[in-house]
């Protein structure tokens, strides 16, 4: 059995869980989220846990059975405390402004970069060269920054572009004569 699925996961107050038919779906201060469960995973309420079990003995159900206990424990955090990703900008006139629900950029290009953001991601500039974004979905959250990023990844001899706050860029020796 997966080790991940063994533990428990606690539901705070506030946060209500609601299964049905093969989906659950987790409202809580933060927002609502919902998850199609696999049909080899069944997900049992205890009280104020949700326990995770392979419903039958194949390796493929172990795997899910911790796969979803991750995706649980992920949406119930989501809903009552969130998810935060910091980016920050590296390079000469690189900036970034947040203004309502689209993020404009200036990353060096002829042109600026307008990322309009998708529904339940907030996005906040505390400085020009930061970037918080903020939500309920992990995944969501993660996948908005990766877009982010990718208009300008940090290139390798300068170390400019958009990184994660936590990034660290191995900076390369430039070409010797």
């Amino acid at each position: 059995m997966s080790r991940v699925a063994k533990n428990p996961v606690l539901v705070p107050s506030g946060v209500e869980v609601a299964l049905a038919g093969g989906e659950i779906s987790i409202k809580g201060p933060l927002g609502t989220l919902k998850q199609a469960l696999s049909a080899d995973v069944s997900v049992i309420r205890e009280g104020d846990n949700l326990q995770c079990k392979a419903q039958n003995d194949t390796i493929h159900a172990h795997a899910m059975s911790g796969t979803v206990r991750a995706l649980l424990a992920n949406m119930v955090r989501g809903v009552s405390k969130g998810f935060e990703r910091k980016l920050t900008l590296v390079g000469v006139g690189y900036r970034a402004q947040a203004s309502g629900d689209t993020l404009n950029l200036t990353l060096g290009y002829s042109h600026p970069v307008a990322y309009k953001m998708p529904a339940g991601v907030k996005v906040e500039t505390p400085t020009q060269t930061e970037i918080v974004l903020k939500g309920a979905s992990k995944q969501q959250v993660g996948q908005v920054a990766a877009e982010i990023r990718a208009f300008r990844e940090p290139e390798p001899y300068k170390g400019k572009g958009v990184r994660y706050s936590d990034e660290v860029v191995t900076l390369k020796e430039t070409k010797k004569k």
